[in-house]
């Protein structure tokens, strides 16, 4: 229970699928959150979720790889829903988006690692809710690039 991966097959080519990761306005039409403004390597990317329900939930994470093509990673803190909470004092876990060219478009691999640094009372639902996130999203993605 330290990490989630999850590899999907897309058929869109390697760019477009690059630029739904990383042009803010395009991660945030699928992803569901209004992001303040690009994300930019080793700076923190604001915002707010915009997903029914989780209006409430702030979108910070702190952007560790832009390597076009195939990496685009950022670390935040999984689950982190509760604006009365501070989580500023657990370990975040790193996202990793990593594409590869395929013949039939773009194969995308999530991993989601360093649940370990989450809070023990609390590391198990955000894993749970994560990985479950997680298959939505790329639903969403997929989604989004293909159509």
């Amino acid at each position: 229970m330290d990490r989630i991966e999850q590899t999907i097959d897309l058929a869109a080519p390697l760019d477009r699928v690059w630029q739904a990761l990383t042009d803010h306005e395009a991660f945030g039409a699928w992803f569901r959150v209004a992001l303040d403004g690009p994300f930019v390597l080793g700076e923190v990317s604001r915002g707010r979720i915009t997903y029914p329900g989780y209006e409430h939930v702030q979108w910070r994470a702190t952007v560790v790889a832009m390597e076009k093509p195939g990496l685009f990673a950022f670390t935040w803190h999984p689950y982190a829903i509760d604006p009365a909470v501070d989580y500023s004092g657990e370990t975040p876990t790193r996202v990793e988006f990593r594409l590869q060219p395929i013949d039939t478009g773009t194969r995308l691999t999530l991993t989601e690692s360093g649940f370990e640094g989450v809070a023990p009372g609390r590391m198990p639902e955000a894993f749970r809710m994560n990985q479950r996130g997680w298959e939505m999203q790329m639903q969403n993605i997929r989604a989004h690039v293909e159509s």
